[in-house]
């Protein structure tokens, strides 16, 4: 008589495990490469001779005569500095508020006893569907005094409604007992939210975080409309001009990893390597600080969801 574990290592080497698991594996990594191959293509793409890169053809699996001229060009303009001191304000002063602010509507609106709590919902819920306008919501920032400052890129946007309603499901989701018991103790509600709360939340907290950090570090729009001063500018928006910058102006660098800009063609080449490496410019720093609120990702999300 075989033993169950007998069984089980029987039945885990069987040939139809075998084949599952072969099927598996390749699809996983077909499925690895088609998401990883756009990123290397990109990367290899901005470290390219822009000539070279523009005939070639097909898959692009190394850099093609390796040259840093594209970045060079970028970063030519000292305003590119500025674009990056902006944005880290930005994202850092922004993501502050947007957690501050998130985290105290949450927690108000996660208490059983809230007085009014359904229709202060609904009438949160609403605006998620229905604005004011472009023209009306311009006018109202620039009688708010929030026209070509730093706060115009911040208070804005300050608070999400849907992050708010994540993080609301989040915090409701805990064991009520471990308030009640902190309540006997008594803890105000400050303490409650500080000791309790916020250290049984931090997947959730963690993906609130990286929802609003990358979503300030891509803001340009609030920028373009707000922001007069060039001094005020983000990345994303002194990016967006470099994108569409006019062929004198990519002459003007003359000629850079042996290859004169100065034709058509070479203008035509050096703008398409601008756009990768500005790609690559850009999504770096959110690629570096992304593996580290990876392992909290999933659950966070997860947690978000399982109660309405």
């Amino acid at each position: 008589m075989k033993t169950k574990e007998q069984k089980r290592s029987v039945g885990k080497w069987s040939p139809s495990n075998i084949l599952f698991n072969i099927l598996n594996y390749a699809f996983l990594t077909f499925l690895t490469i088609i998401c990883l191959y756009p990123m290397l293509h990109v990367l290899f793409a901005s470290v390219s001779n822009p000539t070279e890169l523009i005939a070639h053809q097909g898959l692009l699996l190394k850099p093609i005569g390796f040259t840093l001229s594209g970045y060079q060009l970028v970063f030519k303009d000292n305003s590119i500095i500025i674009g990056f001191r902006n944005t880290f304000v930005y994202v850092g002063l922004g993501t502050l508020l947007n957690m501050a602010f998130t985290i105290m509507g949450a927690y108000t609106l996660s208490r059983k006893g809230l007085l009014l709590k359904r229709p202060i919902m609904i009438f949160i819920t609403i605006t998620m569907f229905f604005g004011g306008g472009l023209i009306p919501w311009f006018l109202m920032m620039k009688t708010l005094g929030l026209y070509n400052n730093v706060l115009a890129m911040v208070l804005p946007t300050a608070l999400n409604t849907w992050n708010m309603i994540i993080l609301r499901t989040g915090f409701q989701s805990l064991p009520y007992d471990l308030e009640e018991a902190a309540v006997i103790d008594g803890a105000s509600q400050a303490k409650i939210l500080t000791k309790v709360i916020l250290p049984l939340s931090k997947p959730v907290l963690a993906v609130i975080f990286l929802y609003y950090m990358v979503g300030n570090w891509n803001s340009w729009f609030n920028a373009m409309v707000l922001l007069k001063d060039r001094d005020l500018y983000p990345l994303q928006l002194l990016l967006k001009e470099i994108l569409v910058m006019n062929d004198s102006t990519m002459s003007s660098v003359g000629s850079a990893g042996g290859v004169s800009i100065n034709s058509v063609q070479g203008a035509t080449a050096y703008r398409e390597l601008v756009k990768y490496c500005v790609t690559v410019i850009v999504t770096a720093p959110i690629l570096c600080i992304y593996p580290f609120l990876q392992k909290y990702f999933v659950k966070g999300v997860f947690v978000g969801s399982i109660k309405g």
